[in-house]
C-alpha cells in the first residue's frame, strides 16, 4: 500500500481546476438543458456552477445572454432537490444585476419563503431581497417582518441580514421593523441575537440618544450571544471615543466588566476596545493590559497571537504601559509560530530599555533566517524606531543591519534595511561613518539598480564631508567598471561631487572621469564630459550650481517651457532657465515620486524619461495661462500651498483665497461656494482694497453664475510696487454679486435680481508668499557661491519664544524658506543652535540665511542674510524685524 500514499504537497501540485478553460458560449448553450423534461439534476447543478464561476471570474455576460440563461433557469423551480434549489437561489442573486425582468420569479420566491420547507425559506428570502426594489418591498413587507421573528434560526437570520442590505435604499420602510428586531434580540440563538442587534444599531446609528439607550439597555441585561456582546462592545467603544472623559463613563465600566466574561472572545474584544480608546490615560489601560498578559501564556496559538498583536499596537503609542509584559514577551521569542515570535520581538524592541538592546539583538539573530521577508521587514522597522530612541546604541544595531544585508532576501526587504541605515545616518551624525562603510560593502554585491543608485547618491552627498572622503572613491569607481549603465551614470555623478567639494581629490577625480569619456553608454559619456568641463574651470560657483546642488526646477514646467521655445520661430533670444517654475524638491525626488528608478540628474538627460505627474503649482500655471488677462505675466513663481479661509465653513457663502505670485504681479484666486439652495448669484466678484496705495488693482475677472453648491472662481490681478522693498500689504475684501431667488426643486431663477455684498476676512500678502523654498544639498558651497557683497546682519531678542524648537519652527514659517542640512531639528538639551535656510525670492533671486540661536530665559537670534541682490537681503532682514 506504500505506493498509494501521497503527501499533501503532491496533492496540491496535481490539483487541476476543472473550470480553468471553459468557454462562455459553450456554457450558455449547455444551459438549454434546463428546458428538458425530466430535469437532469446532476447536470443542471454542474452547469449552474459553471455560470457562477464565469461571473465570479469577471467574465462579461451581456444583458441578452444573462436574460436567456435566467429565464431557462426558472424552469428548475419544478424540482424539489435541495442542492439544485440552492444553486438556483445563488444564480438568481448573481444574475439579478445583469438580466432583465428578473421580477418574474418574485411569486416563486415568495411561495418558497412562506412555504413549509425550512431548507428553502432562508435562501429564498436572501434571493428575493436581492431583486426587490422600493415599490415591491411594500408587498412583501409583512412576510419579512414575520420571518424576522420566525422560530427557525436560519430563517430569522436570513431575514435580518437581508433587512440590513435593504436598509440604505429603503430606510423609511426598514425602520418600521424595529419591534420585530427588538423581539429577535431576545432569541436563544447566538447568530439571530447578533444579527438583530446589528440591525437595530444601523437603524438608530444617526440618532446618538437612541444609540445611547440601546447600549444602556443591553449592557445591563446580559446578552447570551458572545457575538452580540462583541458587537455591543464595538458600539460602546465608538460612542466612548467621542466622550472627553471616557474613564468616568458608565460605558467604560461595562467594558471593564466584559473583561471577566466567560467567553474568551468577549474578553479579548473588551481588552482591545479599551486599549484603542483615544481619551484614556496609562493607568486606565492596566486592566486590559493584565488580561492580554494572561493571554500571552495561553496554550491556544490564536489567543497568543491576538494578545501580542494588540500589545504591539499599544507599544507604538504607550510603550511604558506594555513594559510589565516584557518577561512574557521574551518567552514568546522561541514560540513555534513565527508570526507570534516576530510580533513579540518587535514589541520588545519598542518597549525595551537601553541596557537590553544587545541581548535583544542576539535573540533576534537566532530566528531571522526562519521567517519570511514580510516579517523581516517588520523587525527592521522596529529596529529603526529603537535606534532613533537610543542613538548611543547605533553601532550594535548598525552591525546587525549590515549582517542582514549580507543574507538572502528580496528587493523590499533589502530596501527596508537600506532605508533604515540611511535614516539612522541622517538622524545621528555619529553613525555616519559606520553607516556609509556598511552601504559601500553592500553595493559591491547589490543586484538591485534602484538601491545601488540611491546609495551612490547618498555617498555623493555625505561622503565628501566625512572625515576621510578618499576611502569611498574605490567603491564608487568599481561601479563604473562593473555595473550597468544606470549605476555607472550615478557613480559618475557621485565622483564629480567629491571633486567639486574636496580640492585634494580633484586631480584624481579628473583622471577617473576622463576614463569614463569612452564609456559605451551615451548618458555616462555625456555626464563625464559635462562634469569634467565644469571641474576644470576651477570655479566654485559653477561647481556649486551644476554639481553640488543641481537644478531646482519643475520637470513639468521645464518640459512646457522647452516646448513653447521650440514652437516659437524667433530663436534670436537664447532659452532662459529663469522662465521655468521652481520646485520645492530636487529633480531627483520629483522623478522618484513619478515612479521612475532614477539617479540624480544634473542636466537634461538624452534618454526618454517616464511621464511625471504635474505638481499642484504646475496645474495652477496651466489654468492661469489659459486666461487672456494673465497670459503675458510671465512664468508663475509661486502659489500659496494652502487656501486661506475668508469665511466660516458654516456660513451661507464660503470663500477661500489662493495667492499666485509672479515677478511683478500677484493674482488672488477666490474660490466661492453658494450654500443657499433658494438663491443663484450672478456677476460674482471680490472687491479688494489695499492698505498701501502703492499696490495697484489692475483688473477683476468675475464669475458669471454661481448656482447652489457649485463652486466658482473669480480673480483679482494686482501690480506690485516699483519700490523693491515694499512687499507686504493687507487687503480688505468684500464679496459682491447680484442675487436672484430661485425654486429649490427646479433651480429656475427669477428674472429680476438685486445687488448685495458680503464682507470677508482680510488677505495678507507677506514676505513668505514671495519666497519659494528650495533645498540646497550643500549649503556651504551655495553660501560661498552667493558671496558677501550684499550681506546683511542683525541681532534680535525673540522674547515670546519659550524654546529653541519653537523659535526654529516660527522662523521657518515666517520667512517661507527651506531648512538645509537637517538644521530644523534641534538636539535635545542644547542651549544654542544654527539654522540654515535657502530660498528663491520672486524674480528668481537666490537668498540664503544663517540664523544663530541661543536660549537663556528667552531666545536671542543673530541672523545673516546673503543674496546677489541688495534689495532682497534688506527685504528678508526687515521681515524678521
Amino acid at each position: 500500500m506504500q505506493y498509494l500514499r501521497r503527501d499533501k504537497k503532491d496533492e496540491e501540485e496535481s490539483m487541476v481546476n476543472p473550470f480553468q478553460n471553459i468557454d462562455k458560449g459553450i456554457v450558455l448553450q449547455e444551459a438549454r438543458v434546463f428546458n428538458e423534461t425530466p430535469i437532469n439534476i446532476r447536470k443542471c447543478i454542474h452547469i449552474l456552477t459553471k455560470i457562477l464561476y464565469l461571473i465570479n471570474q469577471g467574465t462579461h455576460l451581456g444583458t441578452v445572454e444573462a436574460t436567456e440563461a435566467f429565464f431557462a433557469m426558472t424552469k428548475l423551480f419544478q424540482s424539489k432537490d435541495l442542492m439544485l434549489r440552492r444553486m438556483v437561489y445563488l444564480s438568481i442573486k448573481e444574475l439579478s444585476t445583469i438580466a432583465e425582468d428578473v421580477i418574474i420569479v418574485t411569486s416563486s420566491l415568495t411561495k418558497d419563503m412562506t412555504g413549509k420547507e425550512d431548507m428553502f425559506r432562508g435562501s429564498a428570502i436572501r434571493a428575493l431581497c436581492k431583486i426587490t426594489d422600493n415599490t415591491m418591498l411594500q408587498g412583501i413587507e409583512r412576510y419579512l417582518k414575520q420571518a424576522i421573528v420566525d422560530k427557525n434560526p436560519s430563517v430569522s437570520s436570513a431575514a435580518l441580514v437581508s433587512a440590513l442590505h435593504l436598509l440604505k435604499p429603503n430606510y423609511d420602510v426598514v425602520k418600521r421593523w424595529v419591534n420585530e428586531a427588538q423581539e429577535a434580540v431576545s432569541s436563544d440563538n447566538n447568530m439571530v441575537q447578533y444579527h438583530a442587534l446589528g440591525l437595530l444599531y444601523h437603524i438608530k446609528q444617526s440618532d446618538r440618544l437612541a444609540v445611547s439607550k440601546l447600549i444602556a439597555k443591553h449592557s445591563k441585561h446580559s446578552l447570551r450571544s458572545p457575538y452580540a456582546v462583541c458587537m455591543l462592545i464595538r458600539i460602546a467603544s465608538k460612542y466612548l471615543d467621542e466622550e472627553p472623559d471616557a474613564a468616568s463613563s458608565p460605558l467604560y465600566d461595562f467594558l471593564e466588566n466584559c473583561l471577566r466574561h466567560k467567553s474568551e472572545m468577549v474578553i479579548y474584544e473588551a481588552a482591545r476596545a479599551i486599549v484603542n480608546l483615544k481619551n484614556l490615560k496609562s493607568k486606565d489601560l492596566c486592566p486590559a493590559i493584565s488580561v492580554l498578559q494572561l493571554f500571552l501564556s495561553s496554550p491556544r496559538p490564536t489567543l497568543r497571537f491576538a494578545a501580542v498583536r494588540t500589545l504591539n499596537k499599544v507599544a507604538m503609542t504607550q510603550p511604558m504601559s506594555v513594559t510589565t509584559c516584557n518577561l512574557d514577551l521574551e518567552n514568546l521569542i522561541t514560540d513555534v509560530n513565527r508570526s507570534i515570535a516576530t510580533l513579540a520581538i518587535t514589541t520588545l524592541l519598542k518597549t525595551g530599555n537601553e541596557s537590553s538592546v544587545e541581548r535583544l539583538m542576539k535573540q533576534i539573530s537566532s530566528f531571522m533566517s526562519e521567517i519570511s521577508d514580510e516579517f523581516k521587514i517588520v523587525v527592521v522597522e522596529a529596529i529603526r524606531s529603537l535606534c532613533l530612541k537610543f542613538p548611543k546604541k547605533h553601532l550594535v544595531m548598525m552591525n546587525f543591519l549590515s549582517s542582514m544585508l549580507r543574507d538572502e532576501g528580496g528587493f523590499e526587504y533589502k530596501k527596508a534595511i537600506v532605508d533604515t541605515i540611511i535614516i539612522i545616518i541622517e538622524e545621528n551624525s555619529e553613525a555616519k561613518e559606520a553607516g556609509l562603510s556598511h552601504l559601500c560593502e553592500f553595493i559591491e554585491d547589490c543586484e538591485h539598480t534602484v538601491l545601488a543608485t540611491r546609495i551612490l547618491h547618498l555617498l555623493g552627498r555625505e561622503g565628501p564631508r566625512s572625515q576621510q572622503p578618499g576611502r569611498y572613491i574605490r567603491f564608487i569607481y568599481n561601479r563604473v567598471i562593473l555595473e550597468n549603465a544606470a549605476v555607472r551614470a550615478a557613480a559618475v555623478t557621485s565622483l564629480a561631487k567629491f571633486g567639486a567639494h574636496c580640492e585634494s581629490l580633484l586631480p584624481s577625480i579628473e583622471i577617473l572621469l576622463s576614463r569614463c569619456l569612452l564609456d559605451t553608454d551615451d548618458e555616462v559619456r555625456d555626464r563625464a564630459t559635462f562634469y569634467l568641463r565644469v571641474l576644470q574651470q576651477k570655479d566654485k560657483g559653477l561647481s556649486s550650481a551644476y554639481i553640488l546642488n543641481g537644478l531646482q526646477v519643475s520637470i513639468v514646467g521645464l518640459e512646457r517651457a522647452l516646448h513653447a521655445y521650440v514652437k516659437d520661430t524667433n530663436h534670436s533670444i537664447p532659452f532662459d532657465l529663469k522662465t521655468v517654475p521652481l520646485a520645492t524638491t530636487s529633480m531627483q525626488e520629483q522623478v522618484i515620486k513619478a515612479g521612475k528608478p532614477v539617479i540624480e540628474t544634473p542636466a537634461a538627460s538624452t534618454k526618454p524619461t517616464a511621464p511625471v505627474a504635474a505638481a499642484r503649482q504646475d496645474v495652477y500655471a496651466t489654468q492661469l495661462a489659459a486666461i487672456p488677462e494673465f497670459a503675458k505675466l510671465g512664468p508663475l513663481f509661486r502659489s500659496s500651498p494652502k487656501p486661506a479661509e475668508l469665511t466660516e465653513s458654516e456660513t451661507e457663502y464660503v470663500v477661500n483665497c489662493i495667492k499666485h505670485v509672479y515677478t511683478d504681479h500677484v493674482v488672488f484666486q477666490f474660490d466661492c461656494t453658494n450654500t443657499l439652495n433658494d438663491q443663484v448669484l450672478e456677476n460674482v466678484r471680490v472687491e479688494v482694497e489695499p492698505s498701501d496705495g502703492e499696490f495697484e488693482i489692475v483688473t477683476q475677472i468675475p464669475y458669471p453664475l454661481l448656482s447652489y453648491n457649485q463652486p466658482g472662481t473669480t480673480y483679482t490681478l494686482i501690480k506690485l510696487p516699483d519700490d523693491p522693498t515694499s512687499v507686504a500689504c493687507t487687503f480688505s475684501c468684500t464679496l459682491k454679486f447680484v442675487v436672484k431667488d430661485c425654486d429649490p426643486n427646479t433651480g429656475e431663477a427669477d428674472e429680476e435680481g438685486y445687488e448685495d455684498e458680503y464682507v470677508l476676512e482680510d488677505v495678507d500678502l507677506v514676505v513668505a508668499d514671495q519666497v519659494q523654498p528650495v533645498l540646497k544639498t550643500n549649503f556651504l558651497a551655495s553660501w560661498e557661491e552667493v558671496g558677501d557683497d550684499y550681506e546683511r546682519q542683525d541681532t534680535y531678542a525673540l522674547s515670546q519664544m519659550s524654546s529653541l524648537d519653537e523659535a526654529v519652527k516660527q522662523i521657518i514659517q515666517h520667512l517661507g524658506m527651506q531648512p538645509c542640512e537637517r538644521s530644523d531639528r534641534v538636539p535635545e538639551g542644547k542651549s544654542s543652535h544654527a539654522l540654515l535656510l535657502a530660498g528663491v525670492y520672486r524674480g528668481n533671486k537666490d537668498v540664503l540665511v544663517k540664523a544663530r540661536l541661543a536660549f537663556n530665559q528667552g531666545v536671542t537670534m543673530n541672523i545673516t542674510v546673503r543674496s546677489k541682490d541688495e534689495s532682497v537681503s534688506e527685504v528678508i532682514l526687515s521681515a524678521v524685524g
